[in-house]
């Protein structure tokens, strides 16, 4: 249990290092913001900046809207605000302009500087971890690698560096959750909206995700229809035929009434493998046999390429999501297997507090595109009408990422 224990924390390191690198961006971008917006205000003393204003905060909301999104991947989402007023006096008196502004300020200097921190930490632990295989080329009276400033003369004096490097790597491990939430903080706090634009904002939402709801749930409903009229009814329909033909049979021709009942027989097989089919595709029995975990499985071993399939879900999320996981899984990886050319796969199932987040990767041409009937359209829709989100990152050349997040209760 320690050692799961462990394994977690450092999974949580390696998290906390991903959004500290990814708000050291964001941070670097206010800075230019709070830089150009310097500017323009000393050059609105001499009018020349008024020209400017607008512009210099629809820089700041972009840059805001970047950070929301970030956010947004790595914890509860935040929702986007209306669009900016007309005019400038209204913009300024804007409750949520004058919060990006705050925002800005203190993410340039706060989110950077933990950021820096962040990100210095790692390579300092590696620095000096690793000193004692390389101290040899470092002169003696220069000193170790980082804080170290006493003479190295030795291995001995190269290993006390690397139990310094040791214990970087402890800090990193304990401390790099707590910086990510402090350089995150100010996000949550300023860039979500006030409680009754939130409220609404909130409405439109739900109000768009019902509707994907209703037309995913429509276009279900065509699928196993046209799956049942064109396959089960028609195998239905043959067994009647030939239950009728062996019946007369049976008085004119005795002796063919067996092949023609054996015809029957394959026939109401065939008819029974497809209804399994369509149930199959309405809620997969394997998730209530064996749970999400080894529905992945099986979807990962009978994939088309090879695919790596890593799983941390403790316990049992909704049913709902599991089948939204389970189906999102199945058509990405026939996406991959038909569309990408790719070699190799990679799906990663975690549940972070209330959401599980799906992670799917590959190595193939990339340039997927929503709206080219490959099916990622359809999946979108799935996770939109469980309140989701989904991410596609498929440049042309490859690789592709989808990044999909569930709620699932805490």
């Amino acid at each position: 249990m320690s050692r799961l224990r462990f394994l977690d924390r450092v999974r949580a390191a390696v998290d906390a290092l991903e959004h500290l690198v990814g708000g050291l961006g964001t941070a670097v971008l206010a800075l230019a913001a709070v830089v150009w917006l310097l500017i323009v205000a000393a050059s609105c003393l001499v009018v020349v900046g008024l020209v400017f204003a607008p512009t210099t905060l629809r820089i700041v909301r972009s840059v805001a809207d970047r950070e929301r999104a970030r956010l947004s991947r790595w914890g509860p989402e935040i929702i986007g605000p209306e669009p900016l007023p007309a005019g400038l006096k209204d913009a300024l008196r804007d409750v949520t302009v004058q919060r990006e502004l705050g925002w800005v300020a203190a993410h340039a200097t706060l989110g950077l500087a933990l950021g820096i921190i962040g990100l210095s930490l790692p390579l300092y632990a590696v620095q000096d971890a690793t000193f004692p295989l390389w101290f040899w080329a470092v002169p003696a009276d220069q000193g170790g690698p980082g804080i170290v400033n006493y003479p190295i003369n030795n291995l001995v004096d190269a290993l006390g560096v690397g139990l310094i490097g040791i214990g970087w790597l402890a800090v990193c491990i304990g401390g790099g959750p707590l910086l990510a939430r402090l350089q995150a903080a100010p996000g949550r706090v300023l860039l979500k909206p006030s409680a009754d634009i939130d409220l609404s904002l909130r409405v439109v939402q739900l109000t768009a995700t019902r509707a994907a709801a209703l037309d995913a749930h429509a276009v279900e409903l065509r699928r196993i229809e046209r799956s049942l009229h064109d396959g089960t009814q028609n195998r239905l329909v043959a067994v009647n035929v030939l239950l009728g033909a062996a019946r007369r049979a049976l008085t004119r021709d005795p002796a063919t009434a067996d092949e023609i009942l054996a015809r029957a027989q394959d026939a109401a097989e065939q008819a029974l493998s497809e209804l399994r089919t369509v149930v199959r595709g309405i809620l997969p029995p394997v998730l209530a046999d064996r749970g999400l975990e080894g529905a992945l499985t099986g979807l990962a071993r009978s994939c088309g390429v090879p695919c790596h399939l890593d799983v941390n879900v403790p316990g049992r999320c909704a049913v709902s999501v599991e089948a939204t996981a389970y189906f999102v899984v199945a058509e990405a990886l026939t996406n991959v297997t038909k569309h990408s050319g790719a070699t190799a796969a990679t799906v990663t199932v975690r549940r972070d507090h209330d959401r599980l987040i799906l992670q799917m990767d590959d190595d193939g041409r990339g340039g997927a595109d929503e709206t080219k009937g490959s099916g990622l359209g359809g999946i979108r829709r799935r996770v939109e009408a469980c309140d989701g989100t989904l991410t596609l990152t498929s440049p042309p050349g490859g690789p592709t990422s989808m990044h999909v997040e569930l709620p699932c209760g805490s």
